[in-house]
């Protein structure tokens, strides 16, 4: 099949899932909205015909239930339940897993007979008979290439590490047939298997498989390259009478994802890398026409280089500053998504997660259409899903218990989106119960992470950002959800390493508050260059206020510092930090660099301050990544390659 059709019929699908679920959600929340269930129906049938046209039957049937479903229920047939809702998102989940698959492999194995005929048993004796079906997390099936498959649960009982595993993790079902001695027989397979692959575990323990302590068959997990060569390789082994085999890498990766981090989105809500952009046709044409005037005036360039006309030269340089300028605008531009590609299966989440913890929760989304980078938005999916699932599990109290407060007995948690100059502010916001201060006191005492007495000198503002210290958690209880201390520094975390900022605010009895600050865009930084001994480096000028020469140090309590408008700003020894080679200037000599207040309340000294340029930075990756000080490289016109600060960390 053409990779480009597959491609957009993968990318359509994914647009037409999230819209389906939010309809569905609407029509859930009301149902008698007539315009929700006319979109729903329009959409299921969108996805059977495609499904249908691209030769995916097993999905255009499982689809095809699912309208006409809806389509009873749209006639007045049936009515919207909970229990029939909830085998309806279950079919849609499933429909995900297929593209998914179809994603990856460019193939489905899902089974959806199963919910197919559930659904048709709903349709044909009434909803009495959806009691009892699965959950909408219940029915994304199987993916196997034979017999029954293999359940995440199956799988997390092993108690497996996803980094023991270098390639796909497959489950080989292994039969020996009839035998006088089956320990002895599925001894001399299993060894005979391994001179092949890695056995990483083994169903039940590999010693009571010897002592031929199994049913008629014993389950082997490999570590493979792909399930045709295991198929093969099994046929090959004489001991073995018949073989199942099944991919079961996503229920290991599942798995590894609930057991540790709890605080992490359940993987059927997660937000895919976004792999595509809508682009309005006057931006290409845009383009276009910068691509042209960069043509000529490369010709010119040329052209001037060969004459030596430094003076043509120099007007042509001109020239490409600006078309250069404007290219790196309309491709940043064209790199600007909208917030509600990330956003859009947040509702979902909040639905099932609310059912989940027995809450009545109202989710909403303000400011969706605010646009960010595409990597920021892929980013901050995560650390938005740790937020919302904090909200509903810590924040929103149980209904009994808001109604005893005299609160509505449904909690509210909206998402808001702004747009500040430069930066997108988007703050999670529930009514829930608050952050207590004296218990998150007395928790980090306890934990460890401050003493009493630092405590005593914080204010509630600081006190709240104790939640985003590693391992923190006030919790009194692990649960499915959150607890472990887990989440909220990734969140943290990934906000620094954007270039962003995390904030809480909160008032008990009356909800909490979590803002993010993001740039709209990170790829390109306008950095001041200061010089320190045989080292250049570059301090992003938005974090710059003043620069000014040391004449103005003074020694308290043995720490030089500067005084500006009565606040005192200790100077940080930029030598000193890095241990840059050669000479550098002291004594009096030398520049300094006063960070924003706003930032980080110091001064960093240099033995001079360069230039100011507009550099492309990229994040430390390895074992580089996160160390203090720095943000970044850059790559300067010479080749040289220079260190961006961040002086947050310095």
């Amino acid at each position: 099949m053409n990779d480009q059709y597959l491609d957009a019929f993968v990318r359509e699908s994914e647009e037409e899932i999230t819209k389906l679920n939010n309809s569905l959600l609407a029509l859930e929340t009301d149902p008698g909205d007539e315009a929700a269930m006319d979109q729903i129906f329009r959409t299921a049938h969108t996805l059977k015909g495609n499904f249908g046209a691209m030769g995916f039957e097993d999905a255009s049937d499982l689809a095809h239930a699912i309208e006409d479903l809806l389509d009873e229920m749209r006639q007045g047939g049936m009515a919207v339940t909970p229990e029939v809702m909830d085998l309806i998102f279950a079919g849609v989940d499933q429909i995900e897993a297929i593209v998914h698959e179809i994603e990856e492999h460019g193939e489905a194995t899902v089974d959806t007979d199963e919910t197919v005929a559930e659904l048709r048993a709903v349709l044909e004796e009434g909803v009495e008979s959806a009691d009892g079906a699965p959950t909408a997390s219940d029915g994304q099936g199987d993916v196997a290439t034979g017999g029954e498959g293999a359940s995440a649960a199956a799988v997390a009982d092993l108690d497996l590490d996803p980094e023991d595993v270098g390639g796909t993790l497959v489950q080989a079902e292994v039969d020996v047939g009839d035998s006088d001695m089956p320990g002895v027989d599925a001894m001399l397979a299993m060894e005979a298997i391994e001179e092949v692959f890695d056995v990483v575990a083994t169903d039940p323990e590999r010693e009571a498989i010897e002592d031929g302590d199994y049913e008629e068959t014993f389950a082997l997990f490999l570590d493979a390259d792909d399930l045709g060569r295991v198929d093969a390789e099994l046929d090959s082994v004489g001991k073995i009478a018949a073989a199942d085999v099944t991919d079961v890498s996503d229920a290991l990766g599942s798995d590894a994802a609930a057991g540790s981090d709890p605080g992490e989105a359940d993987d059927d809500h997660a937000v895919d890398e976004i792999k595509s952009v809508r682009v309005d046709v006057d931006q290409l044409d845009d383009l276009h026409g910068l691509v042209e005037q960069l043509v000529t005036s490369r010709i010119k360039l040329r052209r001037s280089v060969e004459q030596a006309d430094l003076d043509a030269a120099g007007e042509t340089l001109s020239e490409l500053d600006k078309i250069t300028a404007n290219l790196q605008n309309t491709v940043m531009d064209m790199r600007l998504i909208p917030l509600k590609k990330v956003v859009g299966k947040f509702p979902r989440m909040v639905r099932d997660l609310a059912r989940e913890l027995d809450k009545e929760v109202a989710f909403e989304i303000e400011g969706e259409d605010i646009e960010l980078d595409r990597t920021i938005l892929t980013e901050i999916s995560d650390p938005l899903m740790h937020i919302i699932r904090n909200s509903l599990d810590h924040g929103i109290e149980a209904p009994d218990e808001r109604e005893a407060a005299g609160k509505p007995r449904q909690g509210t948690v909206t998402l808001r989106a702004s747009r500040e100059r430069d930066h997108v502010i988007i703050e999670v916001e529930d009514d829930g119960a608050g952050l207590d201060v004296e218990h998150i006191k007395q928790q980090a005492e306890e934990q460890g992470v401050r003493s009493a007495d630092e405590l005593e000198a914080m204010d509630d503002s600081a006190i709240y950002d104790l939640i985003f210290h590693p391992g923190f958690s006030t919790a009194t209880e692990v649960t499915d959800v959150s607890g472990r201390g887990v989440g909220m520094d990734v969140v943290h975390d990934t906000v620094t390493q954007l270039d962003g900022s995390v904030s809480v605010d909160s008032t008990p009895g009356e909800g909490t508050t979590v803002s993010l600050r993001l740039p709209v865009t990170m790829a390109i930084v306008k950095v001041l260059f200061v010089q320190v001994g045989g080292e250049e480096y570059g301090v992003p000028i938005k974090n710059v206020d003043e620069i000014t020469r040391t004449t103005d140090v003074k020694t308290i309590n043995g720490r030089e510092v500067i005084k500006h408008n009565d606040e005192i700003y200790p100077v940080v020894e930029l030598a000193e930090t890095f241990d840059v080679p050669g000479e550098t200037k002291s004594n009096g000599d030398g520049m300094l660099v006063r960070i924003r207040e706003s930032e980080r309340q110091v001064a960093l000294r240099c033995d001079a301050v360069n230039a100011q340029e507009e550099v492309v930075v990229k994040p430390l990756e390895g074992i580089l990544s996160g160390t203090p000080g720095l943000s970044g490289t850059a790559v300067l016109g010479d080749g040289n390659i220079v260190h961006i600060l961040d002086v947050v960390t310095l």
